[in-house]
């Protein structure tokens, strides 16, 4: 399954739990809901303007997005921090991702993502920032 579909079950999930009260955010969650939403955004544009950038920044900005995920879910606890991490558990494969070329072929398992799985990648971040925003109006 890719990222961006396996981070989809995710939304959906907390969009149930959103819909059905079990997940209610906190005025602070809602906070930091923005806050993350942005955070992701910034590190992953559109589609058109991300395809458009050298291999390297898009590994590095999808890193970014990564490390704003982690930083969220360090920060807090119950439902938001369960959500990001279990959809950051779907982005793991972009840790192993390189863009440089391995001398010897010795890059500790890392390897060069695919275009399609660089835009899948991206897509699942933007799959993510767009609950973010909506949940963090609430």
């Amino acid at each position: 399954m890719s990222m961006s579909k396996a981070v989809e079950q995710v939304v959906h999930e907390a969009q149930l739990q959103l819909t059905d009260g079990t997940w209610e955010l906190s005025t602070p969650d809602s906070a930091l809901s923005r806050q993350t939403a942005e955070a992701l955004a910034g590190a992953v544009g559109p589609a058109d303007a991300q395809e458009a950038l050298p291999r390297i920044e898009r590994l590095a900005a999808l890193r970014e997005a990564l490390a704003a995920l982690a930083t969220t879910v360090a920060r807090t606890h119950g439902h938001l921090a369960w959500f990001l991490a279990d959809a950051s558990s779907h982005l793991t494969p972009v840790l192993h991702w390189r863009a440089l070329d391995a001398p010897g072929g010795r890059a500790f398992g890392a390897v060069p993502p695919t275009d399609d799985e660089l835009a899948d990648a991206e897509a699942a971040i933007r799959t993510v920032a767009a609950i973010l925003t909506r949940t963090g109006r609430s």
